[in-house]
């Protein structure tokens, strides 16, 4: 039976870990009571988590080596791309952002798939050059496939998953084998960009979030509103948590976007401290599992595409949980599957599929075989 293709393809231990983190987010959707604004948070999330593993399972079961060919990874960039311009035009606006195409009940944002695009197109790049990984050119050539998707989500504006491309890509670069001398020009150069964009690119309310970080209590009833709530939410959950369906703060309102952003303020006040390092030991498991999966790749595009899926994670899962307990700014990060919404979930669980998919011509080598070929040593 363990040779059968369905068992063989499935690392089941990623799946064994990833369904309590569902569930919780599961269960404590299904606390909040529903209102005729807020709808049925649980019912709809259930439809999208029905479509989301049926993606994962359909995904293991391709082989996607084709991805390797540079026109079909260029055609997939350039499509993706055409909806993030689509956006000014035909956007519907939510929260002042220009993120989402609405048609009837169903909404889309573009920018989760682009994300899981910019991971392929990079992947597919540095593979291609990891005997020259050194030159410095690379940072900059690879910096403008990460540059234009970047540029194109922050003007929606959407900060938070502008934020993600970027750490996705510099996240792939550091990994890919460029020298620590060349990194810490990127480093400077990050800093120079950030106070270009203070001075001269970002909205008050973004520079709001960032004086918040610094201290949240400046504008309590104003833009530090979320972050003061959320982290009341983290606290009062103290040790053991005030039990399922007894959050306070998500059920009489105080806290805002209880379903998505602040999904884990709502479930540490209900789960308690107890629970929400539980819940951290489930994601470093799953982050274990992908980066185990890279690690089998076939070549060096599988083995990066593995771990821009893994960094993908880590930057949604550091920044969500940042910002729910107040230690980084309020950026509309969803916590991977927790959070409600179909978009991020799809895009978790394709990338994923695709992780499958690529396990099922995977090659066990020696560590050392595998870190020489990929380092171009």
């Amino acid at each position: 039976m363990s040779d059968h293709p369905f068992i063989k393809r499935i690392d089941w231990l990623l799946v064994a870990f990833i369904l309590p983190i569902v569930t919780a987010g599961l269960f404590t959707m299904k606390s909040f009571v529903p209102s005729e604004s807020q709808g049925n948070f649980f019912g709809k999330q259930l439809i999208w988590l029905a479509i989301s593993l049926v993606i994962f399972f359909v995904f293991s079961h391709i082989d996607f080596r084709f991805l390797k060919r540079t026109d079909i990874i260029v055609y997939l960039f350039l499509f993706f791309l055409s909806f993030l311009f689509i956006l000014f035009v035909l956007g519907h606006v939510s929260h002042g952002a220009k993120s989402w195409f609405s048609l009837g009940g169903f909404s889309f944002q573009p920018s989760d798939m682009m994300k899981l695009v910019v991971i392929l197109i990079l992947a597919k790049y540095y593979s291609r050059r990891h005997v020259e990984i050194k030159n410095p050119k690379h940072i900059f050539i690879s910096g403008l496939y990460a540059l234009v998707p970047f540029l194109l989500v922050f003007l929606q504006p959407d900060f938070g998953s502008a934020i993600i491309i970027f750490f996705i890509w510099f996240g792939m670069t550091m990994v890919s084998g460029i020298s620590k001398k060349h990194l810490l020009v990127v480093f400077l150069g990050g800093a120079v960009v950030l106070g270009i964009l203070w001075l001269f690119v970002f909205a008050p309310y973004q520079k709001a979030r960032i004086a918040n970080f610094i201290n949240p209590m400046t504008n309590i009833h104003g833009s530090g509103y979320n972050a003061l709530q959320s982290t009341i939410a983290v606290g009062s959950g103290q040790v053991l948590g005030k039990g399922l369906g007894f959050g306070t703060q998500s059920r009489l309102k105080f806290l805002p976007e209880f379903q998505t952003d602040f999904v884990f303020a709502a479930f540490a006040e209900e789960w308690g401290f107890i629970g929400s390092l539980l819940l951290m030991l489930l994601f470093g498991l799953v982050i274990w599992r992908i980066l185990h999966n890279a690690s089998l790749g076939e070549s060096n595009f599988e083995m990066l595409f593995g771990m821009g899926v893994a960094i993908y994670f880590m930057s949604h899962i550091l920044i969500n949980v940042g910002m729910n307990m107040g230690i980084m700014p309020v950026t509309g990060i969803t916590l991977p599957f927790m959070s409600y919404g179909g978009s991020h979930l799809l895009t978790e669980f394709a990338a994923l599929g695709i992780l499958m998919g690529m396990r099922g011509y995977s090659r066990p080598a020696h560590r050392d075989d595998m870190k020489n070929e990929f380092l171009g040593l």
